[in-house]
């Protein structure tokens, strides 16, 4: 059984205060799986001189096939450069980011456009769905954009995951938040990448539609085998997740397997007394 875990190695001792209650157990004893995407040394600067601003601070994170992880911090943490950069789209400044065994600085433009429509699959806080298309249509726009033929039965399999059975024909305007979220959870499937980005995507949608959001995304990686990987700011939806990574001020400063939201609102708050406490002298 997974259990809760803090990694020493890429906990960053200035940023986390001293903490009186459980320790927290070692992680998972059984092998992982390998690295969907991964994170070396990752750096991330912009800006120059006095406008420059360290976004990310040599991270180094794994995140592992067939699970589904949550990266949560304070605004302005860097989770969602983190993101970004490992989904090709930002470049990083120095280090290494990589999906599967392929170094992303290492690609041309046009191989980068490749590998995010083959390899990566994106949900979004807004939908990003084309209103003159059908929910099918839009499903399925990846795929023709590249020249392929959606797999039947593949296909099939992911429109009953996400529940869209009777709404393939219906336009985006004709859909509620929640059922537009689902059909962009299912483009993002549909293609079998290798990993999903999520970034906020139960921002825009009330509890329970983000509810049931969380749980196509869940049954998305226990039932497809898929990998997703959830920006997020709310403790409710990372405790969907396998495993929380928590930055704070570019860095990874902890990780939490197995979570709850107790657990996890637990951590937040403990950061967010770091940020805020005095500095001595």
């Amino acid at each position: 059984m997974h259990r809760s875990s803090v990694h020493p190695s890429s906990v960053h001792p200035s940023s986390v205060t001293p903490y009186s209650g459980t320790p927290s157990p070692v992680a998972p004893c059984a092998p992982l799986p390998p690295a969907a995407a991964r994170a070396t040394g990752l750096t991330k600067v912009y800006g120059r001189g006095e406008t420059r601003v360290t976004a990310l601070d040599a991270v180094d994170v794994e995140f592992h096939r067939g699970r589904f992880t949550a990266v949560m911090g304070p605004s302005g943490s860097g989770k969602s450069t983190l993101m970004h950069c490992l989904a090709g789209l930002d470049k990083v400044t120095s280090g290494s980011a990589r999906i599967g065994e392929t170094e992303l600085s290492a690609l041309t433009e046009r191989q980068l456009t490749a590998l995010r429509r083959d390899k990566v699959g994106f949900v979004f806080q807004g939908f990003n769905l084309l209103p003159t298309l059908t929910a099918l249509e839009n499903i399925t726009l990846p795929l023709r954009i590249a020249g392929r033929a959606p797999e039947p039965a593949w296909l099939e399999a992911v429109v009953a995951t996400v529940g869209l059975g009777g709404r393939l024909d219906h336009r985006p305007a004709e859909l509620s938040g929640g059922q537009q979220q689902r059909v962009a959870v299912a483009r993002a499937l549909v293609s079998r990448p290798e990993i999903v980005f999520a970034d906020e995507p139960t921002g825009n949608l009330d509890s329970r539609a983000g509810a049931e959001i969380l749980g196509f995304l869940r049954d998305s990686v226990r039932e497809l085998g898929q990998t997703v990987v959830m920006v997020t700011h709310d403790p409710v939806a990372a405790a969907h997740a396998d495993r929380v990574v928590f930055l704070a001020d570019g860095r990874v400063v902890d990780e939490l397997y197995e979570p709850t939201a107790p657990a996890v609102l637990d951590r937040m708050l403990r950061f967010e007394t770091a940020d805020s406490a005095p500095t001595p002298g």
